[in-house]
């Protein structure tokens, strides 16, 4: 994974914000979940999730669909798991550890 996608990653993800939202959108799983019950779920009036979505976004780590009036938004996962496989790539000098175990995520 590219240096300046996991800054940018890893950016959009220290804010306590956005945190919950991507925190939601991996519970909610592939399908993702409408931009309304986001907002309910995680108490932000629609301006401001609307704004932490983009950043979301722009980071690689949120797609989104349109479906009707509706528009769902999901994480993506396999950017996801990028960003913890670069994070722990060179855990416990290459040793097998924990955190290299756990490629079982779905």
């Amino acid at each position: 994974m590219d240096s300046n996608l996991v800054v940018r990653a890893l950016g959009a993800l220290a804010h306590e914000s956005r945190l919950a939202i991507f925190r939601t959108l991996v519970v909610a799983g592939p399908d993702g979940i409408a931009a309304g019950e986001i907002a309910q779920q995680v108490g932000l009036a629609p301006s401001s999730l609307s704004f932490h979505l983009k950043d979301l976004s722009h980071a690689g780590l949120v797609s989104s669909r349109q479906d009707g009036r509706f528009v769902f938004y999901s994480a993506d996962f396999e950017a996801m798991t990028g960003l913890i496989g670069f994070l722990t790539e060179n855990c416990c000098a290459g040793a097998p550890c924990a955190a290299s175990s756990r490629s079982d995520c779905k």
